[in-house]
């Protein structure tokens, strides 16, 4: 197997620098087999978001801000242990790694343009009531004796 698939892409031209990624590897939990107690196949991956030279400042603020709950110290974690082999697992952590980072530094949305109900629907809605309402009324039995 050769090198890392790369570059992950953040979005545009931006992409995760591999200088600036920081991998540690241990033993992953639960079954396996003669080979599970001598691989290190699960993969941490860390990114320092709060030092980083490859984001634009705009996009560094608006993750650090929607990332605080994950950072630790301003640097942002991901795990993964899903596989059995460790070069599929460094594949999945940065891949996560720069799905959460898109999404962290994507532009806020356009804020809704409230808008009026047109008369004609509203008029509409009415009228049915009202047939409905009449529906209704027709079946009590009150003349019926």
């Amino acid at each position: 197997m050769g090198r890392m698939p790369g570059p992950y892409v953040i979005r545009g031209s931006v992409s995760l620098p591999e200088a600036e990624l920081m991998w540690r590897f241990s033993r992953s939990s639960g079954p396996g087999g003669q080979h599970v107690n001598t691989s290190d196949s699960q993969v941490e991956l860390r990114f320092d978001v709060a030092n980083t030279k490859a984001l634009p400042e705009v996009w560094k603020e608006r993750a650090l801000e929607r990332l605080a709950s994950r950072l630790v110290d301003g640097v942002l974690s991901v795990r993964a242990s899903e596989h059995r082999s460790q070069w599929r697992n460094r594949e999945m952590a940065a891949t996560r790694m720069a799905a959460l980072l898109a999404e962290a530094t994507a532009p806020p949305p356009r804020p809704r343009r409230p808008t009026r109900i047109p008369r004609g629907i509203n008029e509409r809605r009415l009228r049915e009531k009202k047939a409905r309402s009449e529906t209704k009324r027709g079946r009590s039995g009150r003349d019926w004796s």
